[in-house]
């Protein structure tokens, strides 16, 4: 995609955290950040949705396994995401850029005042140009992305929110796989490729293949391309904006951008 466009790009905790999932990765931070600082150079616009909080809380507190109480998991995440965000600013700061946090809930965006001032936030930091916005869920007071899905239904509704072109979920996988473990190079009608989702994930994520799907669904049908692929292969986002067969590109209509209200 050789025009401007507005990115929302997800990041999983599977791309995120070290092989243990108890503390960020940090060559992982410097590459994902010079990726994105590329396409901001090129004249695109980026948002991310990032996960990565509970891990980086585990290694604050010095935890070797993910807690099953959901409060010991919201306070990783409380200590974690300040960590996140620190990462965050450190590796776009030497690209000259800045970033702003945003944590969100599913309630601000059912809200119609809080839809609309989330929206005109994002428009605020996206007419810099120089700024990254970056969207978490406020796990500390709710409960949807550490109990369900990896903030992949968060990043559909960002990107509704924010008007985008693309969506980008960067897992730990290469795409959408069928009946023989092939990736599926591109998607044009969902309801076909439903049954192929798998319920399993990987060790460090909290969403699956499913949960992807049901985000990719809600893009679509909002008229915004989606894209599945691997946020650990170096060269992947600026594939899959090119169009370049790598991932699993499901098909929009463009004629339904905009017209999803909250």
């Amino acid at each position: 995609m050789s025009t401007p466009s507005r990115i929302v790009l997800k990041f999983g905790s599977g791309i995120l955290a070290n092989a243990r999932g108890t503390a960020l990765d940090q060559r992982q931070f410097r590459r994902l950040s010079r990726e994105v600082a590329a396409l901001v150079a090129a004249g695109h616009q980026c948002i991310l949705v990032s996960s990565g909080a509970v891990a980086a809380g585990m290694g604050a507190l010095g935890l070797r396994e993910r807690p099953e109480a959901l409060a010991a998991r919201q306070a990783c995440a409380a200590v974690g995401q300040t960590q996140l965000m620190e990462s965050y600013a450190r590796h776009f700061a030497g690209h000259g850029l800045h970033v702003a946090q945003l944590l969100l809930t599913h309630g601000d965006l059912d809200s119609r005042l809080r839809y609309a001032n989330a929206r005109n936030t994002l428009a605020q930091l996206l007419a810099r140009g120089n700024i990254i916005p970056i969207i978490n869920e406020n796990d500390s007071v709710a409960v949807e992305e550490l109990k369900f899905g990896d903030n992949d239904r968060l990043s559909a509704e960002v990107a509704i929110l924010a008007q985008a072109d693309v969506l980008m979920l960067l897992t730990s996988v290469d795409g959408l796989l069928d009946q023989r473990g092939a990736v599926v190079p591109e998607v044009a009608a969902i309801d076909a490729v439903a049954g192929l989702a798998r319920s399993d994930k990987g060790r460090l994520s909290v969403g699956g293949m499913v949960s992807k799907l049901d985000a990719v669904r809600l893009a679509i049908e909002a008229g915004i391309t989606t894209c599945i692929g691997h946020g650990r292969k170096p060269g992947r986002i600026a594939a899959m904006l090119a169009g370049r067969l790598c991932g699993t590109r499901f098909l929009a209509n463009p004629a339904m951008r905009g017209k999803v209200n909250p």
